[in-house]
C-alpha cells in the first residue's frame, strides 16, 4: 500500500495515463482520419475484430508499407484478425496476375510461406518476377503469367502443374470476382488501404503518416469493441 507523497505521486502518474489515452482518441477524427464504409460490410472473422489490407503484391507502396504491417499484426489485440485482399484494379501492372497469385496459394495452404516471398519475388533486384526493371524502372514486357508464378511456387513444396489447375479453377475465379466486388463496396480506390470490422476505412496518409496507422487501427478496435 502507498501512502503520502508516493500515493500523491502515483495518482498523478494514472491520471496522466488517462489523460494521455484519452487525448490520442480525440485525435482521430471521423471523416479525417478514417472514413465510414456506407453501408457497412459483413466480416469473415466471426466473432473477432476483423482487419483488412487491400494489396497488391506488384504495388510499390504496398511493398514499402510491409514493415508497418508486421508492426501492426504483432500488435493487433486478441479480440481482432487480420485478412488480406489482393486488388486487381491495375492490369497495367500485372495486378490480376498477383491477386490469382494470393488465392490460390491461400487455397494450397503456403500463403504463410509465400505471402512475404511474393513480395520479395517482385521488388527485389534479383526477383523472378519483376514487373520492372531494376535499373530504368520500366515495365518489363512481357510481364510474368501465373504460369511464371506457378514455377516459383515449387520452393513452396507445390508443382507447377498443380499450382496451375488451381489458378485456373472456378473456385479461385468466384474468389477474384467477390474480391473486386468488396473492394468497390469499401470504396477502396488505392493501395494499400485497411478496413477495419467492415465499418471505417483508412489509409498511412490519412491515419497522418506511418506511424500512426497501428495506434488508429488499435483505436478503431477499441471502439468496435466497445459497441458489442
Amino acid at each position: 500500500m502507498l501512502n503520502g507523497p508516493l500515493k500523491t505521486v502515483s495518482a498523478l502518474l494514472f491520471g496522466l495515463a488517462i489523460s494521455a489515452g484519452a487525448h490520442a482518441a480525440e485525435a482521430f477524427e471521423a471523416g479525417k482520419h478514417y472514413f465510414p464504409v456506407e453501408p457497412a460490410q459483413p466480416t469473415s472473422t466471426g466473432d473477432k475484430v476483423e482487419v483488412v489490407e487491400v494489396f497488391s503484391y506488384a504495388c510499390p507502396a504496398c511493398n514499402s508499407f510491409q514493415a508497418t504491417m508486421h508492426k501492426l499484426k504483432a500488435a493487433l489485440p486478441a479480440n481482432a484478425e487480420l485478412v488480406y485482399l489482393p486488388a486487381a484494379f491495375r492490369p497495367d501492372e500485372d495486378w490480376p496476375v498477383f491477386q490469382r497469385t494470393f488465392y490460390t496459394a491461400q487455397a494450397l495452404g503456403v500463403i504463410d510461406k509465400s505471402h512475404d516471398a511474393t513480395f520479395d519475388a517482385v521488388w527485389k533486384d534479383d526477383g523472378t518476377l519483376r514487373i520492372s526493371d531494376a535499373v530504368t524502372h520500366r515495365p518489363v514486357k512481357p510481364m510474368p503469367t501465373i504460369d511464371d508464378v506457378a514455377k516459383t511456387f515449387a520452393k513452396f513444396g507445390v508443382k507447377p502443374e498443380d499450382f496451375s489447375a488451381t489458378a485456373n479453377s472456378f473456385a479461385i475465379n468466384t474468389k477474384m470476382k467477390r474480391a473486386d466486388a468488396l473492394m468497390k463496396a469499401y470504396g477502396v480506390d488505392s493501395t494499400p488501404t485497411l478496413i477495419v470490422n467492415g465499418r471505417y476505412r483508412l489509409t498511412a496518409s490519412s491515419a497522418g503518416g506511418l506511424d500512426q496507422v497501428v495506434p488508429l487501427v488499435k483505436f478503431l478496435i477499441d471502439k468496435e469493441t466497445a459497441g458489442k
